[in-house]
């Protein structure tokens, strides 16, 4: 379903952001203090403004109460970053969401109403670490406190057993919530215990930490 966002700060994690929401299919409105960064994705948004986003006014003409969404995200000054939190809470947003440069930003952003905080620096960090330390993990996200979903490529050990040979749950409480199959593509989703796994296949698994570190040594 079609959605309408604006995204307010267009340096690197804003103009990404809003591109790809637009590429999705949505209404997208991008907004910067600064004329070049407006210039830069004006033909890749559906409008773009010079606005200041710390300015009440500014941004109660653009009828931001209207979105499904509004992103900050403002992060090299957590001035601004705070005030245009305030701002759009004030004008009634239904879903504030804001970037955070650090865990003490986030506590702010989340204490003057912001209803999602993103860490990207942090995330992508968290990201980099778990596939440099199991080279089998495609994609990693933190689900909550000690326990994560990741995207794992089956390491040798995987390949030729079913799903109850492994016995991922009982031995190490790690749950298979889908298969990606690439010969041929498919989605198989909470796989039956009868599935054998594929060198070609991509496991989505939930579980502690500790447990899903340790499958490179499976």
């Amino acid at each position: 379903m079609k959605k309408q966002f604006a995204v307010i700060g267009l340096g690197n994690f804003g103009f990404y952001l809003a591109t790809e929401l637009f590429k999705k299919g949505h209404e997208v409105l991008g907004i910067d203090i600064n004329p070049k960064m407006v210039q830069e994705i004006r033909d890749w948004v559906s409008r773009a403004v010079i606005a200041d986003a710390t300015d009440p006014q500014a941004l109660k003409e653009l009828e931001l109460k209207k979105m499904d969404a509004v992103v900050i995200c403002i992060g090299s000054i957590l001035n601004n970053s705070i005030l245009a939190t305030l701002n759009v809470k004030d004008l009634g947003v239904k879903r504030v969401v804001a970037k955070a440069v650090s865990e003490a930003h986030g506590r702010i952003l989340r204490k003057i109403g912001a209803d999602e905080i993103y860490f990207p620096e942090k995330d992508l960090a968290l990201t980099a670490a778990q596939r440099l330390d199991n080279p089998n993990v495609l994609d990693y996200l933190p689900f909550m406190e000690g326990y994560s979903i990741v995207q794992l490529a089956p390491p040798s050990s995987f390949t030729g057993k079913s799903l109850i040979q492994l016995d991922l749950i009982n031995r190490l409480g790690i749950q298979v919530i889908a298969i990606k199959e690439l010969v041929p593509e498919n989605v198989v989703l909470i796989p039956t215990g009868h599935f054998v796994v594929k060198e070609s296949d991509v496991l989505i698994l939930l579980g502690p930490d500790d447990a899903l570190n340790g499958l490179q040594e499976t």
